[in-house]
Formats: C-alpha cells, sequence, structure tokens
C-alpha cells in the first residue's frame, strides 16, 4: 500500500485505485511519473521489469531549464564546470610552441621603443602609427613592459590570460540571456577552438581586442535593466577595444543591437532605442576625439578601411572559414532555428512563464550568429587571406550564446540525448586542436638563425631582413643591434650613386653599392618578387658572399634561410 510520499505510477487517464487486474505487456498503455518525494516504488499490480517495457512520458518540462532562483549547489556546480574548461583550454594553448611569429616581434621591440619615445625622449624613427592595425602605445607598450619582466613567454601568458577572462566573460554573458547550461555549452564550443587556442599564446592585439570586446557586450547585458546612464559605462570599453584593434569597430553594431534587444525585452521600445543611442553616441564622441587628436587615420585607411585588395581565391578562403569557424556557426544557426520556435527549457531568465516573442527571438538570434560572418565576408571581399585565421575568433564570440543554446536543445530536456553533446564536443576538441597546431606552425622557428647571426650582427652595422622582426627582437636583447638598422623587403628609400631611389631599383642599387653589411634571406618553395630580385642581385653583384644557409620545415612545406655577407673589399657609399 502506497503512502503519500510515495510515487504513484499508472495508466494516463486511470487512477492506480481504478487500474485492476494484472499489467498486459502486449498492450500500448503510455504511463506517466507523477512527481512525489520519497522512495521510488511501482504502483500495486506491476512489476519493474514491466514497467521497464512500458511506453513512458516524462513529466511536464519546466518553464526554464534551470530555476531562475539562486541556488547554491547549481551555482557552486556550474561554476566548477568552468574552472574545468578553462584548465582544458589553458592546457591546449600551452602545448603550442614555436619562436617569435614576426608580428609578434614587431610589436614587442615597437613597444620598447614608444617607451623610449614617451618616456626618455627618443625619437620615433619607426613611424609605427602609420601602418601598425593598432595604437602603438597601447598593447605594445603593454607587452614590452611585460617582456622586460618575463620575456615573450611572459607577454604569451598575458595573452593566454585575456582569452580566459574571455572564456569566463561568455559564460556569464551566456547565462544571464539563457541559462548555465547553455552558458556552460558556449563557453565550452568557444574555449577549444582554434582561434580561442592560438590566440590564448600569441602575442598580438587580437587576444586583449576580444576580451575587451566581451567585457563591453557583458556591461550593455548586465546594465541594460537599468538607467539609461549605465549604458555609457561601456562606451570606454568599447572605444579602447577599437583604439587595441581598429577592426574591432566591426562589431559595434552588434553591440548596440544586443543592447536594444535586451532592453527592449525588459523596458519596451522606447527605452532601449534612448539606451542603444546613449551607447553609439558615447562611442561615436569618444572615437571622433581619438582621431581628431592622433595621426592614426593613415593607419586606420591602410590596415582596415582601404586595405589593399589581394589575389587568394574566393572559394579558397570559404573553404578554410568553414573549417576554422563553420562547426560554432552551424551550432549557432541551429540554435537560433530552434530557439525562433519554441523559447521554452528557459533560455530568457524571467518572471513570467510568457517567454519572448518570436520576432525577438529571431532579432536575437541573427544579430549574434550573422555576426560571425562580418570579419570573412570583409576578407573574402578583399580577397586576402593575412590573418583571417584569427579574425575570425572575433566574430564566433558572439555566435558562440546562439552554439550554446543549439547544443543545449541538441540534449533536450533533462539531457535526454548527451551522446549528441559527446559527438559535438569531441569534434570541436578535435579540430581545434589540430588547426591552431597548424596555424601555430607555419611560420618557420628561428631558434638555429639566431646563433648564427649573434657571430657577425654587432651595433651600427646595417642590414637588409626578410625576416628582420625576429632577428632585431632576440639580438636587441642582447644590445648586439637596433631596430634602426634594418630595411624590411616591404620598403626601402635610398640615396646612393644612383639617386634616391625606392622599391625594386633602391633594393637593386643598395646592394650594387655595398651599403648594406648583411642580408638574410627566408628561401621558401614560393618565394615573393623582392626576394627573388635581391638573392639574384646578390649572386650577380660581386658584393656579397653566402655565408650559411639554414634549412627548416613547417607545417605548410620547407625552406631554408640564407645569410649573405659583405665581402671585405665592397665599401659603403
Amino acid at each position: 500500500m502506497t503512502t503519500a510520499e510515495d510515487p504513484v505510477i499508472a495508466p494516463r487517464g486511470r487512477t492506480a485505485e481504478q487500474h485492476a487486474g494484472p499489467f498486459d505487456p502486449e498492450s500500448t498503455l503510455r504511463l506517466r511519473v507523477l512527481p512525489a518525494r520519497g522512495r521510488h516504488r511501482p504502483a500495486p499490480g506491476y512489476t519493474i521489469d514491466e514497467i521497464t517495457r512500458a511506453d513512458w512520458v516524462l513529466g511536464p518540462v519546466p518553464d526554464r531549464g534551470w530555476s531562475a532562483r539562486p541556488h547554491a549547489r547549481r551555482t557552486l556546480v556550474s561554476r566548477a564546470m568552468l574552472v574545468c574548461l578553462l584548465l582544458v583550454q589553458t592546457v591546449l594553448s600551452l602545448r603550442l610552441h614555436n619562436t617569435a611569429f614576426e608580428d609578434e616581434a614587431l610589436y614587442v621591440y615597437a613597444g620598447h621603443a614608444m617607451i623610449d619615445h614617451l618616456f626618455h625622449g627618443v625619437p620615433d624613427y619607426g613611424g609605427f602609427s602609420t601602418y601598425f592595425s593598432g595604437s602603438p602605445v597601447l598593447y605594445p607598450v603593454l607587452a614590452a613592459w611585460v617582456d622586460t619582466v618575463g620575456g615573450l613567454t611572459a607577454v604569451r601568458l598575458m595573452s593566454l590570460a585575456f582569452m580566459l577572462g574571455a572564456t569566463g566573460l561568455l559564460y556569464s554573458l551566456t547565462r544571464m540571456l539563457f541559462n548555465e547550461r547553455a552558458a556552460l555549452c558556449a563557453a565550452g564550443v568557444f574555449a577549444v577552438c582554434q582561434s580561442t587556442l592560438f590566440l590564448g599564446y600569441f602575442a598580438t592585439y587580437d587576444a586583449l581586442a576580444i576580451l575587451l570586446l566581451a567585457l563591453t557586450a557583458w556591461l550593455l547585458v548586465r546594465t541594460a535593466p537599468g538607467h539609461w546612464a549605465l549604458s555609457l559605462a561601456a562606451a570606454p570599453v568599447a572605444f579602447l577595444a577599437v583604439g587595441v584593434k581598429y577592426a574591432s569597430a566591426l562589431y559595434l553594431p552588434t553591440l548596440a543591437a544586443l543592447l536594444v534587444l535586451v532592453a527592449h525585452r525588459y523596458l519596451g521600445r522606447r527605452q532601449a532605442l534612448r539606451r542603444g543611442a546613449a551607447f553609439t553616441a558615447g562611442v561615436t564622441v569618444l572615437l571622433g576625439i581619438g582621431v581628431a587628436t592622433t595621426d592614426y587615420l593613415q593607419a586606420i585607411q591602410s590596415t582596415t578601411t582601404d586595405r589593399a585588395h589581394g589575389t587568394t581565391s574566393i572559394a579558397s578562403m570559404a573553404w578554410d572559414c568553414f573549417r576554422w569557424g563553420g562547426l560554432i556557426f552551424v551550432l549557432a544557426c541551429l540554435g537560433s532555428t530552434l530557439y525562433a520556435r519554441r523559447d521554452r527549457l528557459g533560455e530568457v531568465p524571467g518572471g513570467s512563464r510568457t517567454g519572448p516573442g518570436t520576432g525577438w527571438r529571431l532579432a536575437l538570434g541573427a544579430v549574434l550568429t550573422g555576426s560571425a560572418l562580418l570579419a570573412p565576408a570583409y576578407q573574402i571581399h578583399l580577397q586576402t587571406s593575412v590573418s583571417l585565421h584569427k579574425h575570425i575568433g572575433y566574430g564566433l564570440l558572439f555566435a558562440a550564446p546562439m552554439a550554446g543554446v543549439g547544443i543545449s536543445r541538441l540534449m533536450g530536456a533533462h539531457f535526454r540525448f548527451p551522446q549528441a553533446a559527446i559527438a559535438v564536443g569531441v569534434l570541436a576538441l578535435t579540430f581545434g586542436m589540430s588547426q591552431s597546431a597548424q596555424n601555430y606552425g607555419i611560420w618557420p622557428s628561428t631558434s638555429y638563425l639566431m646563433p648564427e647571426l649573434a657571430k657577425n650582427v654587432r651595433m651600427g652595422q646595417k642590414w637588409l631582413g626578410q625576416p628582420h622582426e625576429a632577428p632585431v627582437y632576440y639580438l636587441s636583447r642582447e644590445g648586439l643591434t637596433d631596430y634602426t638598422y634594418w630595411t624590411s623587403i616591404y620598403y626601402i628609400d635610398y640615396t646612393g650613386r644612383g639617386g634616391h631611389l625606392m622599391g625594386p631599383e633602391g633594393y637593386r642599387a643598395a646592394i650594387d653599392d655595398g651599403y648594406f653589411d648583411g642580408v638574410v634571406l627566408d628561401w621558401s618553395d614560393q618565394p615573393g618578387d623582392v626576394q627573388a630580385l635581391i638573392r639574384a642581385e646578390m649572386r650577380t653583384s660581386g658584393r656579397y658572399r653566402l655565408a650559411s644557409a639554414l634549412t627548416y620545415r613547417t607545417s605548410v612545406g620547407t625552406g631554408h634561410f640564407e645569410i649573405w655577407l659583405r665581402q671585405p673589399a665592397a665599401h659603403k657609399r
């Protein structure tokens, strides 16, 4: 005989007392488990085997997948799982190893030059503000300071801290928009994607810019229900993100639209538009002041708004975009579609059982998911694949919340299909690990090149180099050279016997005059036109001799470094 605390199991439409007679295993009775506390026990007349053979119907799914009311145990479990995800992200980023990439070396030694310029009055010979894709007084100065303390490893660890912070903010942002389960799924799939892992141990602007974009989005969602002036608190953070990396401005419309949508959910159309206008006006004013008071406009145009077109095929770039971000984008599309169809399982917290309207859900999914297409579409338009594997991570940050909803919906209510989430996790982890390792091995290691150069480079000597950034960074730490003594293959302004020359003619005249004390060439399977010209001139001018040839292998091919030294009889002019 059952008690008040025993569960009652009975065929639909009939109580246990009304159901008389033995259980018919051949029937298609649909059973329902009514909620009750205490030890689970079948109703009289049924055995456990007979019950498990029946066609079950779960109880009604609650309005929210997780209760809106704070619960200490749920909070503890979700945060513990987040910590585990962050540990996985840390380990997968730290497994990447290579010497300094040209951009890393450039930004760090530029930061040292800017510190000398800003605080010690040393002239700025680099002209970094004319071609950097971010302000040279922000990230490069910070990176140089950290480099002074712990070298390149410390600078890369700083990037890891930035990316871990972005993942944590993404979790909190998604939890505020939806719930803990979607937040953990979003953080998990973002933490192991190739852009996150790669940038987590890469000393460039990007990790800090992504962190600032994530912080801006978090502040906007957090303050949306409050006073309209609170949205202005996020404007300086958004402005700083654009200053760190000019391309971050591409996501300002996403941030403004997200603020309007969240505020509309709580306060209505008029108040939402008021907050969106305040945020947009604040960022616009700050950007206007920044452009008017600096000389960065040329760099903004050359690196972002008027960037030169490339020759990479559209099909090749589209395939790369799909490889690097296709999984998250597909999951985000799935999450947006399913969320638009039905808002149950608690994606949007609130006191009412009636969720947001279909139009609101469609708009939120379109804004977040569509942001993943911004950087790929712009670079495909330019047909340039430079840094595409990094830039795609900016949009994935915004698409990840909808991807988390997609994974949550695949699992279903009560984690009915956990194998779906496991399959997605395995795919994301496999792609992220393999792709990040491949991209981290694209550039050649200079571990054997630096000792050879250290034997020949001395302070005051003029060198031509490709690469020149890594030699300047490593050798300047030993006091052997300075960036003012190096010329790259991208620009030359030479005055010699042939007059004032630039471009290919400038390189040819400088080599014929014996202007450089030494030349470093990276001779890969597909050398550029300028490299081929320089190498041919080195061989025919009689001014230089080949001192060393060091082979290397990368994830995309092989090549070798060549070190050419000027003949003793060759005199500079």
